[in-house]
């Protein structure tokens, strides 16, 4: 799973990535301080994990893991090249949903862009050079299909009205994400990696002292933004991320605890992106390793043993799998059991976020 963090220049990419990763990514307050994209691991908060570790005690633990990258900022004609348009849109193109992060503080001494903070004109801004790649990438896709039809190659019928509906969007300032598919549409409009058509999560960045106060009036204005496509919001001070993510873990608790939170915005930007794109985990627990695994939300129980091995898939015989719940109520797996809590699943059992799972399989 790749997210890649998009923006402005100067609107605290680099700074929320350095909170993210505690990978050090350059920042500097000056337009394009970040020239390659960085690329962090991350892993997904799960108290579930935590407490399975604690029963077990085992000699490790694996959490699911989120890809972020972190994109140069973008400018006012990026998709006709301007800055480092042309490379960093491709870079987008390669993930699977977008963070955009959209400044919503006021400081004199963080140079912006365009002269004065206005979240709505930023995201804006962004979106239009995203559509505007598209468009020029749709306009050779449907000159494509038409050659192909002059050629007598009838398939590309349906392709054409697809292509020419999701033109006619763009054309219109729409994102192609904005749109709805039959499911054999989606499956072409998948293909196509359109950037527009990414999901996306808002991440409005505010300043220090606006944390645990009164909702900045930007952080509204992007909120109104995102309820038009659907899109969820994440308040963060990108700057506060990044001292949480240099402490320990019980002084980051307590520092947490001083400012009124009880999570991180990390945190709950992580899990977001998680929601964002479907993905649920299923546990795994033992003396050797407690683990947890991401799987699309519907993922029947085969295909995900093929998550840990393809021999599990392929010779699947049955799931055994206990909810977490009855586990932390039943003390011991063993109790459970005692109890009928585990229960035997086939081969179409769709899994569930947070089944503690032993499959049995034969090859």
């Amino acid at each position: 799973m790749k997210l890649g963090i998009v923006g402005l220049p100067n609107v605290g990419k680099s700074t929320l990535f350095n909170a993210i990763t505690k990978a050090g990514a350059e920042s500097a307050n000056y337009p394009f301080c970040t020239i390659e994209p960085n690329v962090g691991i991350v892993a997904v908060p799960d108290t579930r994990l935590d407490r399975l570790a604690e029963m077990y005690n085992p000699v490790k633990t694996t959490p699911a893991v989120v890809e972020f990258v972190d994109i140069a900022g973008l400018v006012r004609g990026a998709s006709k090249g301007e800055g480092l348009g042309n490379k960093f849109l491709g870079t987008i193109r390669e993930v699977d949903a977008i963070v955009h992060v959209v400044r919503c503080f006021d400081d004199e001494n963080v140079i912006h862009v365009d002269g004065a903070t206005n979240p709505t004109r930023d995201i804006e801004t962004i979106d239009l050079e995203l559509i505007l790649s598209d468009m020029d990438y749709m306009e050779r896709r449907i000159d494509k299909c038409r050659k192909m039809l002059k050629g007598g190659d009838k398939k590309f019928e349906h392709e054409l009205k697809v292509s020419e509906q999701i033109y006619a969007a763009l054309e219109q300032g729409k994102s192609a994400r904005t749109l709805s598919f039959s499911e054999d549409e989606q499956v072409y409009v998948k293909d196509l990696a359109l950037l527009s058509s990414k999901p996306i999560l808002y991440a409005a960045n505010i300043s220090e002292d606006a944390i645990g106060g009164p909702e900045p009036d930007y952080v509204k204005a992007v909120r109104v933004f995102a309820e038009q496509e659907g899109a969820e919001v994440v308040v963060i001070s990108a700057r506060i991320e990044e001292e949480i993510a240099m402490l320990e873990d019980d002084e980051r608790k307590a520092f947490l605890e001083d400012l009124g939170l009880d999570q991180s915005g990390l945190d709950k930007m992580i899990q977001a992106c998680y929601k964002l794109l479907g993905q649920i985990s299923f546990l795994t627990s033992g003396p050797d390793e407690c683990r947890a695994w991401t799987i699309k939300k519907g993922t029947k129980a085969p295909q995900a043993a093929g998550k840990i091995h393809s021999d599990f898939e392929r010779g699947f015989i049955r799931a055994e799998i206990v909810a977490f719940q009855d586990l932390m109520d039943s003390k011991t797996y063993a109790a459970a059991r005692e109890k009928g809590l585990v229960r035997s699943e086939g081969k179409e059992y769709v899994m569930k976020d947070g089944d503690i799972t032993l499959f049995r399989f034969n090859v």
